[in-house]
C-alpha cells in the first residue's frame, strides 16, 4: 500500500501564510512529520500543485494500491473536475483540512469532495495528515 499526499494551491506558502489559520509548520515540516509516524508501515508519496489540472492528471495516474489523502485546498470549492477524478480513479480518500473550513468564509463551508470521501478532517492541523496516514494504516482495503 502506498499512501499518497496530495495538497493544492498555495499550500506550498505553509509556514509564510496566516500562521492564525495554517500555524507555522512549512509543507517540508508537514512531510516530514507524516515520514516519520509512518515509519515504515507504509510506502508514502507527496505532490503539491497550484495548478488544477495538474492535480487531475496526477489523480488521474494514482494506482489501486493507493491511498490518498488530499488537501485540495481553496479547489474543494470549486473544481468539480478533481471530483470526476476521483470517482473515475475509484482511489480511497480522505479529505483533509488543516483550518477548521467550518469556523472560517462561508464558501469554505461547501465541498465538492466530502460526499466521495471516507471521512473528511478538519482544524486539527498537521494531526489531521497523522490520522488518515492512520486511518489507512488500519483498514488496507
Amino acid at each position: 500500500m502506498r499512501i499518497t499526499v496530495v495538497n493544492g494551491p498555495n499550500l506550498n506558502m505553509l509556514g509564510k501564510r496566516e500562521s492564525g489559520f495554517y500555524g507555522t509548520f512549512t509543507l517540508a515540516d508537514l512531510e516530514k512529520a507524516i515520514l516519520d509516524h509512518v515509519k515504515g508501515r507504509a510506502e508514502v508519496a507527496f505532490y503539491q500543485s497550484n495548478h488544477e489540472g495538474e492535480i487531475i492528471t496526477y489523480l488521474q495516474n494514482l494506482g489501486e494500491n493507493d491511498r490518498l489523502i488530499l488537501n485540495a485546498a481553496s479547489l474543494t470549492h470549486t473544481s468539480i473536475g478533481i471530483r470526476d477524478a476521483l470517482n473515475a480513479t475509484k482511489v480511497p480518500f480522505v479529505e483533509v483540512h488543516i483550518s477548521n473550513v467550518y469556523a472560517r468564509e462561508e464558501f469554505r463551508q461547501k465541498s465538492y469532495l466530502s460526499d466521495i470521501a471516507r471521512g473528511v478532517i478538519a482544524g486539527l492541523g498537521a494531526d489531521g495528515y497523522l490520522a488518515a496516514a492512520d486511518y489507512f494504516i488500519r483498514n488496507q482495503k
